[in-house]
């Protein structure tokens, strides 16, 4: 797992863990079903969204499978507990103007041109943050304009490069010698010549959307959905974009349908002539 995924289930787990000590439950086999139910109830009551919740209880499931794989627990009393319904929420996309103004930088100088191949392989590929900081200089060829991600669950995948992303992976490789410590084999180093870690991605995402006037709150993942979402309006092809996105089950791909409807949608009241409000 990424150092984000485990540093999430460690929060998880001690919100778990506090509830347990709260109620005067000192060992994990005192757990049950009816203090599955209450801990949901209580995390409702703290405001929490089902969706929230429901990665709470997924982490508490998961824990618990630990637990009987290694003979702690005789049951899992999570099983069946479910988290309240909440409203779908669709994935915020940039439009292809905003997007084109965000790649659209002036770069200048080599850290520069590091950011500017940081976004144009997040729009071009459709990388999840963990996977570009995870690249290493081995995972890319230029000559045959792919890259090779590790995606979730060590999974492998070969994802086209455009040629926008390229020439500036091309600009940001020649200028990295300035900084890559030696022996250093990320594809995206720091000024301490280390790799780049995830935080400083997002920083430099929302400084160059501040930068370039897109007033919307930018961060990685929202460059992914721009990614999926702008080539589903263009191809229709669902099952090529659950490919390129690493979707294990293609029901987590249609959201994007949901964000394609929208788009026609809004195409129609604005050019039929029966859907057209008169001024």
């Amino acid at each position: 797992m990424s150092p984000h995924t485990v540093s999430n289930y460690q929060r998880d787990l001690l919100r778990l863990s506090a509830f347990c000590a709260q109620h005067g439950v000192g060992d994990w086999r005192a757990f049950d079903v009816h203090q599955a139910r209450a801990y949901v109830a209580a995390l409702r009551r703290g405001g929490l969204s089902g969706r929230s919740i429901q990665r709470l209880l997924s982490a508490a499931r998961s824990f618990y499978r630990y637990l009987l794989r290694e003979k702690q627990v005789t049951h899992n009393p999570l099983i069946g507990v479910t988290a309240p319904k909440s409203p779908k929420r669709l994935p915020k996309t940039l439009s292809a103007e905003q997007t084109g103004a965000l790649v659209g930088i002036d770069a200048t100088d080599p850290l520069g041109f590091r950011d500017l191949a940081i976004l144009e392989l997040f729009y071009s590929s459709g990388l999840r943050l963990a996977e570009l900081v995870g690249l290493d200089l081995d995972a890319v060829d230029l000559d045959d304009a792919t890259v090779r991600v590790t995606g979730k669950g060590g999974k492998q995948r070969v994802l086209p490069v455009g040629r926008y992303a390229r020439a500036a992976l091309t600009r940001w490789l020649a200028a990295r010698t300035q900084f890559a410590a030696p022996g250093e084999a990320a594809l995206f180093v720091g000024r301490n010549g280390a790799r780049l870690g995830a935080r400083a991605v997002q920083l430099r995402l929302r400084h160059w959307a501040r930068r370039q006037g897109i007033e919307v709150s930018v961060h990685p993942h929202m460059l992914r959905h721009s990614f999926a979402s702008h080539l589903l309006e263009s191809s229709g092809d669902l099952r090529a974009v659950q490919e390129l996105l690493g979707h294990a089950d293609i029901s987590t791909t249609q959201i994007y349908t949901h964000l394609d409807f929208q788009h026609l949608a809004k195409v129609y009241d604005q050019a039929h002539p029966r859907a057209r409000r008169k001024k």
